[in-house]
């Protein structure tokens, strides 16, 4: 039996809330998953705080009708359609999609959409080859400590060195007196 009108507007609006707090749509193919398979595709997206919306083409066409940042995925409403919808890691939901997709080879990824942009596979994949916030975190913590190390070496020295030339002028002085 098919879904209520009323059924249909409530997940049209549940999508545009989901979409208003993404950053990345990502459109798979899922022809061939059993449900099994998808659960295990949500569980592994959880920690990155991603989710996966299996929906009608239909309805996530009336969910981003008019909406500039998520319209040029169209193109990839097609066939049976499965979204995975990104809040925050990024990186860590495609890592995880990947992960899932060696372990089932059942899903095709068609594409994305990031800040209004439709993305392509290769994009969507290059862009799950970038580091983590957290391992760019590491990076800049990393590179402001030896900064930081190199200028206090640096700052310790000044005392040393201008001690040094106000001796040397003070000789210099008593040279010549």
């Amino acid at each position: 039996m098919g879904r209520t009108l009323e059924e249909k507007k409530d997940m049209v609006s549940e999508l545009k809330e989901t979409l208003s707090q993404s950053q990345l749509a990502v459109v798979i193919d899922f022809k061939g998953l059993s449900v099994a398979e998808i659960t295990d595709l949500r569980k592994r997206l959880l920690p990155t705080g991603a989710v996966c919306k299996v929906t009608k083409n239909t309805l996530m066409r009336i969910a981003i009708e008019g909406d500039s940042n998520w319209e040029p995925m169209t193109k990839f409403l097609k066939e049976s359609s499965a979204f995975v919808l990104v809040k925050d890691d990024v990186a860590g939901a495609l890592k995880a999609y990947q992960d899932f997709q060696k372990a089932s080879k059942k899903t095709e990824l068609r594409g994305g959409v990031m800040e209004g942009r439709a993305l392509s596979q290769d994009e969507v994949k290059a862009i799950a080859d970038l580091p983590s916030k957290e391992q760019l975190m590491a990076q800049i913590a990393g590179a402001i400590n030896g900064v930081a190390t190199k200028l206090a070496v640096g700052i310790d020295q000044v005392p040393a060195s201008l001690a040094r030339a106000i001796q040397a002028i003070a000789d210099k002085d008593k040279e010549a007196a």
